[in-house]
């Protein structure tokens, strides 16, 4: 009996070391890609604004890193309950492994990149896209606006021709406070790409403003929403098909991460000001809503497993 149980203990430790390895490989591996993918974007963005703004090479980095944590912390969590559902471990430990591993990642990258903010930076340089004569247009409609920039993007508040349609061409002067259409480079992503990052943004600006509110408001925050996901695990074997199952919980997640918006919207949060009149701090509403979902997620996954072990005993 002893020999079992040691035996026992050995695989559950095993078990949790694999578990935190991949959902270490997992979190750097997604926090790396998306960073690199999000730099890039804001680099042809800032690139593309006309007039040209000063920017620094570690702000841009730095603001793709809050962005890739963001859905560095809702894609590992995802794929490690993939994992552990598929490997059938013990569900105790892989929540305490996952709450403990996700936390500690997600604010230490984030302390990080809070003191990077200091470290001064020279600003970057770009050779000005277009020539003299370069037509802008946000896009290719025939009833659109063009602009045709005399002077080129290097001098973008110069002199210009507008053209509408319809309407002879309008010589104007240079006007420094008129705005104009960036360069395009291509067509533009599809909706529910520019939604999700929008939303993710959202999240990267909540948990950075929780962060420097102090360590108990940010672990109110991110501690509740990270007990709020990791409860979620029994969608992931809801059907007998693995691919299936992440297809269903990345629906989930995006429903959460929408969620999560939604109640941190001003608008929401004037009904929950309203509603509680000081009797709880408004910045602990949505952490308080996230523990109670994830309770009682929980106490049902607690009742069922009861419920199906008294049937098998019964048996």
């Amino acid at each position: 009996m002893q020999e079992v149980s040691c035996h026992d203990n050995l695989e559950i430790v095993k078990n949790l070391a694999k578990l935190a390895l991949f959902f270490s490989l997992s979190f750097v591996i997604i926090f790396l890609a998306s960073t690199g993918v999000r730099f890039l974007s804001l680099w042809i963005e800032w690139v593309c604004t006309l007039p040209p703004k000063d920017e620094s090479f570690l702000n841009l980095l730095i603001s793709a890193a809050h962005w890739a944590l963001s859905l560095a912390l809702y894609g590992a969590l995802l794929l490690s309950l993939s994992y552990a559902v598929r490997k059938h471990y013990f569900a105790l430990m892989t929540i305490v492994c996952l709450i403990a591993l996700s936390f500690g990642l997600t604010f230490g990258i984030l302390s990080a990149l809070e003191h990077w903010k200091s470290v001064p930076s020279a600003s970057i340089n770009s050779k000005p896209l277009g020539e003299r004569g370069v037509m802008l247009s946000k896009s290719l409609n025939k009833n659109e606006t063009v602009y045709v920039l005399l002077n080129g993007t290097a001098f973008s508040q110069g002199p210009r021709v507008v053209a509408q349609s319809g309407k002879p061409m309008n010589f104007q002067t240079a006007n420094p406070g008129f705005d104009l259409p960036q360069v395009s480079l291509g067509n533009k992503n599809p909706w529910f790409f520019n939604n999700l990052s929008t939303d993710i943004k959202l999240n990267a600006n909540q948990l950075s403003l929780r962060y420097n509110a102090g360590f108990i408001p940010f672990l109110m925050y991110a501690g509740a929403l990270i007990f709020f996901l990791c409860s979620l695990g029994f969608v992931i074997k809801f059907s007998a098909w693995p691919l299936a199952n992440l297809f269903l919980g990345f629906l989930v997640f995006r429903g959460v991460l929408a969620l999560e918006i939604f109640f941190n919207s001003p608008e929401i949060q004037d009904v929950f000001f309203s509603f509680l009149n000081n009797k709880l701090p408004l910045a602990f509403t949505v952490p308080f809503i996230f523990l109670g979902f994830g309770l009682m997620i929980y106490i049902y996954s607690i009742l069922v497993f009861a419920a199906k072990r008294r049937n098998d005993d019964d048996y």
